[in-house]
C-alpha cells in the first residue's frame, strides 16, 4: 500500500522550522526509503576558540596522557569534553 507524504509547510523563520520538527515526525513528510547517502568531504565544523583557566598540574597531566596516546594535548582535551558532553546528553534524553 503506497501512502502519500504530507506537504512540508513553508516556514517564516528557522525558529518556526525547529519548533515544527520538534513536534512532528519527519516520516509523515519524507519517504526516507528514497533517500540517498551522501558525503561532504570538505565540510568542516564551525569552531570557536575559547580561553579556559586550568591548574598547571592538570595541564601537565594532560600533556603526559596525550604524549602516551601520541596526540596533541588540546585534541585530547577536546575528545574528553566531547565524550563527557555526549554522556550527559544521553542521560538527559
Amino acid at each position: 500500500m503506497k501512502t502519500q507524504a504530507n506537504k512540508i509547510p513553508h516556514f517564516k523563520s528557522e525558529a518556526d522550522e525547529r519548533e515544527f520538527w520538534a513536534k512532528h515526525d519527519s516520516a509523515e513528510y519524507i519517504n526516507w526509503k528514497n533517500g540517498k547517502n551522501v558525503t561532504f568531504p570538505n565540510l568542516k565544523p564551525s569552531l570557536k576558540s575559547i580561553s579556559i583557566r586550568l591548574p598547571e598540574s592538570m595541564i601537565e597531566q594532560l600533556k603526559v596522557i596525550a604524549n602516551k596516546k601520541d596526540v596533541p594535548y588540546q585534541s585530547l582535551v577536546k575528545r574528553y569534553l566531547s565524550e563527557k558532553v555526549r554522556e550527559e546528553m544521553e542521560i538527559r534524553a
